[in-house]
């Protein structure tokens, strides 16, 4: 195994990892960054991915009394409301960052300001975008910036661990692999940053490539960090429906096309969204999503089993003009966005859930720090479409700057907890070492895992159906702890890197159900028919889960600090 050393690790490289690393640069010219991936810097992670746009109050009319408001009852008052003013305000800040100072440029109006497009759950148009690409805009001018500076990388590095000192009272450093390679690499890290984004895709129908594993909360929960609002899975409500012979299916078409006028069609080309919410289409996601899955159970289906999308009426040239990308996208797959229809699914898409943070992105384990998707409470129940790159580029560049300032304290390396490492390489190498029987392939756990997540823990619950899912859960798990690998060659071993990336997807699938199982009332991304109402919102609590050694689950409820607003109140009385 080798071992190098670094002041600070940044695990990610998407909106929260770069920004990070650029602030903490920025504040400590000094400091030895190393940015550590599991593809290549500039071309992986979430942010890229991100279609839509950019939440940021800025046009007149609009303010971030207003844009925190629309968070937190979009949330269903389940947010911290310290992240989440820090999140609208911090906005402002940083889309400014972006334009003027990383070289963004983003669409405009005629008369030279910022276009904001309109986004569902938003009483204001704020969505800040370049097409519907906005993601590889931002990312790729965040790794130009990253690229210029003497900060290092470690490309196609999975993290496997975080490994404590032999006290337990400090984080010493993370064990990786070189996924090049397949050697074992242990870092030695003065301060870590988790940004490796969330990646719900344990569920059939999913937005994030298949590399996206919830590596970070995996790791998180076996080092012993509560996360908190784990059952809160945001389902985006228009995925791609091209069949099952593609990867295409369940990949994102934008929810701006729902906020310029789109109708969702049932099997028979109705309108059906009427019946649910008054809002119609531009309802919030949760909504959306699951009153979809109401007509699909109903059997109101397309031939794949979905729903449409249509845009045609608002005149095939402007949606072709105004969302280039995905007609682009649509046609690759078979279908006229522009002018004919278009097979959707709701599909698994963002974790509102994860490690519980603090305003300087401080986490309980002194020399961890967390941003974007792997922290939780700054969405909660639900996240509004654009809040999530806003989320990422604002804790991204506080966590940068409090870590910087952090180790200025002459923080130096500290010891590893040499049995931690020797008992994460041997979980590691089980497949590698087992003696069961060899599998022709991992793809059939993987669809179980699929099956199982969507049928019984998915947009609508109930209590028998998850607790089922928790025993099968367990008999995929005991599979994998069985399974042995045919090809034992380290280097680009994708088989075996499939193999840990479902052995987090069960570990934390099991968070999900727990925390699903623990909240006995509906919330946002978080419905079930055996407790169907909200509850008072005055006493909100939110789930908060955590694992001891023995790898038992703990959860308790903790109640929301309503510290700048209570249900019932508003911040927009007094705005200016």
């Amino acid at each position: 195994m080798r071992e190098i050393s670094t002041d600070l690790l940044i695990l990610g490289s998407g909106g929260a990892g770069l920004f990070a690393a650029l602030h903490a640069h920025q504040a400590s010219p000094d400091l030895d960054i190393t940015v550590a991936v599991k593809g290549l810097l500039g071309k992986c992670g979430c942010t890229r991915m991100v279609q839509g746009g950019y939440n940021v109050a800025l046009a007149a009319g609009d303010s971030i009394e207003r844009h925190f408001m629309d968070t937190i009852e979009g949330g269903k008052w389940l947010p911290d409301q310290d992240l989440a003013w820090k999140l609208v305000t911090l906005a402002v800040e940083r889309i400014h960052e972006l334009e003027n100072e990383l070289g963004c440029f983003f669409d405009r109006n005629p008369d030279g300001t910022i276009h904001q497009k309109a986004f569902a759950g938003q009483t204001f148009d704020r969505t800040v975008h370049k097409g519907d690409l906005t993601g590889i805009e931002i990312i790729n001018r965040l790794a130009e910036q990253v690229w210029a500076r003497d900060i290092g990388r470690l490309e196609e590095h999975r993290a496997v661990e975080l490994v404590k000192t032999a006290s337990g009272d400090a984080l010493a450093g993370v064990l990786m692999i070189d996924m090049r390679t397949g050697e074992y690499v242990f870092v030695k890290a003065r301060a870590v940053l988790l940004a490796t984004g969330g990646g719900p895709t344990m569920y059939k129908y999913h937005t994030p490539s298949g590399d996206k594993t919830c590596d970070g909360l995996a790791m998180a929960l076996r080092a012993g960090l509560a996360l908190r609002d784990m059952e809160m899975v945001q389902f985006h409500p228009t995925g791609l429906l091209a069949g099952t012979h593609t990867r295409m299916t369940g990949t994102v078409i934008e929810e701006g096309l729902r906020g310029a006028g789109g109708y969702l069609l049932d099997g028979n080309r109705e309108r059906f969204m009427h019946k649910y919410d008054p809002k119609l289409e531009r309802a919030t996601r949760d909504i959306v999503s699951r009153s979809m899955y109401s007509e699909m159970r109903a059997g109101r289906t397309t031939p794949h089993g979905g729903l449409y999308i249509s845009m045609g009426h608002l005149g095939a040239a402007n949606v072709a003009k105004q969302f280039k990308g995905m007609v682009e996208r649509c046609a690759d797959s078979g279908f006229d966005l522009a002018g004919g229809l278009v097979e959707v699914v709701p599909t698994a898409h963002y974790m509102m859930g994860g490690v519980e943070f603090n305003l300087d992105c401080t986490t309980a384990l002194p020399g961890l720090f967390t941003a974007g998707e792997d922290s939780g409470g700054v969405h909660g129940a639900n996240r509004l479409g654009g809040n999530g790159v806003a989320n990422s580029t604002v804790f991204g560049g506080v966590a940068g700057e409090s870590m910087a300032a952090w180790l200025k304290a002459e923080r130096g390396l500290r010891e590893p907890d040499r049995a931690a490492i020797d008992a994460a390489l041997e979980r590691c190498e089980r497949p590698l070492r087992s003696k069961g029987s060899a599998h022709g392939g991992i793809e059939p756990l993987r669809e179980g895992l699929f099956d199982l997540m969507w049928d019984k823990v998915g947009i609508i619950r109930d209590a028998a159906p998850m607790a089922e899912a928790i025993s099968a859960l367990g008999q995929i798990d005991a599979e994998l702890d069985a399974y042995s690998l045919i090809d034992h060659q380290r280097g680009f071993n994708l088989s075996w890197h499939d193999w840990m990336n479902l052995k987090n997807l069960v570990q934390v699938s099991r968070v999900i159900i727990e925390a699903a199982l623990a909240r006995k009332d509906s919330r946002g991304a978080h419905f079930r028919t055996d407790y169907p109402e909200a509850g008072p919102l005055e006493t909100s609590a939110y789930t908060s889960v955590t694992m001891n050694a023995d790898g038992a689950l703990g959860i308790a409820m903790k109640p929301v600090k309503f510290t700048r607003v209570k249900p019932g109140q508003t911040l927009l009385e007094d705005a200016a």
